[in-house]
């Protein structure tokens, strides 16, 4: 029995106590004047539908936002430390909630970091600044190559990978919804397509992981027939190879027996309540040329959808051979997403995630550069993946050579994420990334899509206006001389000097 169910228990049998014993002493029902406050407010909290932690915690949950309120207002400063061990600033996650709950977003005193400290970014301004007004506020990049016969029309900024398994039903439901609402697209990850994606009717990239999951045979090998089913599905605009991810590249996907219910086994086509390990590689293909033909046979299953891959960039000799493979066979992928080796999932061993895999940018750079050299980019749409959290963040990944951006943090955030690491526990407080019915029923699907939706739109408005202080007019015009970096106390590099094409 959980905490929600707990206090109504208790409630009901301290009101019939003091009912039944007020029959043998009347002054008993003064005590009802201390009791009758807390059940109050406790139903209060389990009735509303704003909190998660409040409506899965009523009362105790009050204790989290007063701890909230009254912390020094200094530690909003200082840098914490995120689920895999890397910075990230406390103003970040501030902004995040923010922008979910479509409020004021400014903040009082200016810059609210060193800003020459090494490490700080910024962009140049002109003077000829534009009216953001002026400008497409809801930016899209054209999917598709000459062998697609579905292109797709993509926001510049989507929901990045994140299986139902590891998320529950109710936020994958609000997660979609909030991108049917917004008009962008919602990672699948490699857990397959369930009820939660279809239902809302977003826009759904179908990832297709090493454990084929919702396209597999018994044996765990790819099913062309099952594949074909679920990439006719009309909201499944494009398919998305998993090679690896940023979190642990080279290691396959992991699912805890406590999340791994009936329905989800039914979805994957896996046995229940059992760990669910993936592969760390494809069995489909064992090289470059295999990947191309792979990438073929997928995009002429899917009568013509675009058809990409995404990587975390590890020997980079590899992805010159799949560029090399792309002239030699002719065929080429829609796009690519190059995830960052500081990418985070509760699923991924310590050393995977700290020490395994390029990071976002120098992958990004090299993807971009090497795609050049060998005359692909101008047909290969590259998306980036990798704590984007604001418009600065998305900026910098477009001047880099990215086409567009997927967000995964700031979206489990826009539903309700508060960082509890429990993600890999199944006691998610919030509801987010946990199986259990009684945790995720207090995620209000209703009330958590429009956040999504909300965040998205403001972000990308930020970006927007970052371009036309910028006096740029879209976001291909974008460069890596747009971008400093202060790289010691005395020194500051353009991006085009860090990353040199």
């Amino acid at each position: 029995m959980k905490v929600r169910e707990t206090f109504i228990l208790v409630s009901v049998i301290i009101i019939a106590s003091i009912l039944g014993l007020s029959l043998i002493w009347k002054p008993i029902l003064w005590s009802f004047i201390f009791f009758g406050p807390i059940i109050l407010l406790g139903y209060s909290d389990v009735l509303q539908t704003k909190h998660t932690i409040k409506r899965n915690f009523p009362v105790l949950g009050h204790f989290r936002y007063i701890l909230e309120k009254v912390r020094p207002e200094i530690m909003q400063y200082f840098v914490e430390t995120d689920t895999e061990g890397t910075p990230i600033n406390r103003i970040f996650r501030s902004l995040i909630y923010q922008r979910a709950k479509n409020v004021n977003d400014t903040t009082p005193f200016g810059t609210r970091i060193n800003v020459y400290q090494n490490g700080y970014e910024w962009m140049d301004h002109s003077v000829y600044a534009k009216n953001g007004h002026d400008l497409d506020t809801s930016p899209r990049v054209l999917i598709g190559g000459k062998d697609c016969k579905q292109p797709y029309s993509a926001s510049i900024l989507n929901i990045s990978a994140m299986s139902f398994g590891a998320l529950s039903q109710n936020a994958v439901l609000a997660m979609n919804t909030g991108a049917k609402m917004g008009g962008f697209a919602h990672n699948t990850g490699e857990g397959g397509i369930s009820p939660y994606h279809k239902k809302p009717g977003g826009d759904l990239i179908w990832q297709v992981g090493t454990g084929y999951f919702g396209c597999r045979d018994e044996q765990g090998n790819f099913c062309a027939d099952t594949f074909q089913k679920n990439a006719a599905l009309e909201n499944v605009k494009m398919i998305e190879i998993k090679l690896s991810q940023g979190a642990k590249p080279g290691h396959g996907g992991i699912l805890p027996a406590s999340k791994n219910t009936e329905e989800i086994a039914t979805i994957r086509h896996v046995k229940p309540f059992t760990d669910v390990h993936s592969p760390p590689g494809h069995t489909s293909f064992n090289n470059a040329e295999g990947l191309m033909q792979f990438i073929k046979q997928l995009r002429d299953l899917s009568g013509g959808k675009p058809v990409g891959f995404k990587l975390c960039v590890g020997k980079k000799q590899e992805f010159i051979d799949f560029c090399e493979a792309m002239l030699k066979t002719g065929i080429k992928p829609d796009f690519i997403t190059v995830d960052g080796g500081e990418g985070g999932t509760g699923a991924a061993p310590v050393e995977f995630s700290n020490s395994l895999g390029m990071p976002l940018r120098d992958g990004l750079a090299f993807v971009v550069d090497t795609l050049k050299k060998y005359d692909l980019k101008k047909d290969i749409k590259v998306i980036a993946s990798g704590k984007i959290f604001t418009g600065f963040h998305i900026a910098r990944v477009i001047a880099l050579g990215a086409d567009m951006c997927n967000s995964a943090r700031a979206m489990m955030m826009a539903v309700g994420c508060i960082q509890a690491l429990q993600c890999n526990t199944n006691t998610c407080p919030v509801g987010v990334a946990t199986q259990n019915k009684s945790l995720m029923k207090g995620l209000n699907v209703a009330d958590k899509s429009v956040r999504v939706t909300n965040f998205h739109r403001e972000t990308v408005k930020s970006f927007v206006e970052l371009l036309a202080a910028s006096g740029l007019s879209k976001p291909e015009e974008l460069t890596r001389i747009h971008i400093n970096r202060r790289v010691s106390e005395t020194k500051v590099m353009k991006y085009s000097e860090i990353y040199p094409e």
